[in-house]
């Protein structure tokens, strides 16, 4: 998808031209923080990240979604430039996913649009309020396991404590980037903002913002007794994390009415290898919805 020469395409950096604006909002004592794309005082989707990424993970899918809607993207507590907690959990995050579409001016009920750790959380919301939302589109999410970023945070809790990785410059930082769990491609203009959008400065020189003691200050709600109480979407990446069992277990969970499918050719980021196609499959999605 890059140029001959390596260069972004223009797409790309048009995406990243777009207009937008930053807010916060307070959350049961903690300060959120979003971007949105778009006119605010219309219908919306709020996108919601993954583990240990942050709203950044979006900003050359959000204006490609920002016609006729008001898109947000909002940093969960403990990720991106929101403020960290003494504990985490579902029902919080799903209350920050709302607060963040009224305060980033989305209008009526929004579509969430999930990844992984951030498809637990909306499918969390569909069932906990989905009263309030027009749907929900999960990308590449386990549900009911554990997401790989989950399990390398636990892995991490597991060894002796340390103080979080501090890198002298920028450069360095960006150079120990990894995504979790690896994959064979990934964008490389894509991958370095995102990298960049990753880190703030600290005594020393940078860090990663997302809060490395999230483990064990975190409550796992049972998400074996809910069920989507609004439209659901589901999209496998083909080279992601779901294999064909738990594919299955989730086509029984989702009830006959949700709409799954497969975005091709697509790793467990599919914003990194196949934003474009990401781009197509909600485009789609709210087109028949809005009808």
């Amino acid at each position: 998808m890059s140029n001959e020469n390596g260069a972004a395409p223009q797409w790309f950096v048009d995406a990243l031209a777009a207009p937008v604006e930053t807010g916060k909002c307070t959350v049961s004592g903690a300060t959120i923080f979003y971007r949105a794309w778009g006119d605010p005082g219309q219908a919306g989707i709020v996108l919601v990240h993954g583990g240990m990424a942050h709203s950044g993970w979006w900003d050359h899918i959000g204006p490609q979604l920002a016609e006729s809607r008001r898109v947000v993207a909002l940093d969960m507590s403990g990720h991106g430039d929101s403020d960290h907690r003494d504990h985490y959990g579902l029902e919080t995050w799903t209350d920050e996913v709302l607060a963040a579409a009224e305060a980033g001016g989305i209008v009526g009920p929004p579509v969430l649009v999930g990844h992984s750790m951030g498809g637990i959380v909306s499918f969390a919301a569909s069932h906990r309020m989905g009263e309030r939302l027009a749907g929900v589109v999960i990308l590449d999410s386990p549900i009911r396991d554990l997401t790989p970023e989950e399990l390398e945070m636990r892995m991490k809790a597991a060894r002796p404590a340390g103080p979080p990785k501090v890198y002298p410059t920028v450069e360095d930082a960006v150079a120990r980037f990894r995504l979790v769990p690896p994959q064979e491609h990934a964008e490389p203009y894509v991958f370095d903002h995102i990298a960049r959008g990753s880190l703030k400065p600290v005594d020393g020189g940078y860090t990663w913002k997302f809060d490395a003691m999230r483990i064990g200050r975190e409550t796992r709600s049972s998400l074996e007794e809910m069920t989507p109480r609004c439209p659901v979407v589901y999209f496998r990446s083909e080279h992601g994390i779901v294999d064909d069992a738990l594919y299955a277990q989730l086509r029984e969970l989702f009830g006959p009415d949700a709409v799954m499918t497969v975005l091709p050719a697509a790793g467990h980021h599919p914003m990194f290898d196949q934003p474009l196609s990401v781009v197509t499959a909600v485009r789609t999605v709210l087109a028949a919805w809005r009808r």
